[in-house]
């Protein structure tokens, strides 16, 4: 029982913060994919 209730945990933050990101990337935040003018991507 404990496992399901972890495994819901981490379901509901993986959740979370995928819909952060599409967030940030539908309002414009994040890398742009080029590089060498941002510096942050790798």
């Amino acid at each position: 029982m404990g496992t399901v209730v972890v495994g819901a945990i981490v379901v509901v933050i993986a959740g979370l913060a995928i819909r952060s990101i599409r967030k940030d990337k539908k309002s414009g935040k994040g890398c742009n994919g080029n590089c060498g003018s941002c510096g942050g991507c790798h």
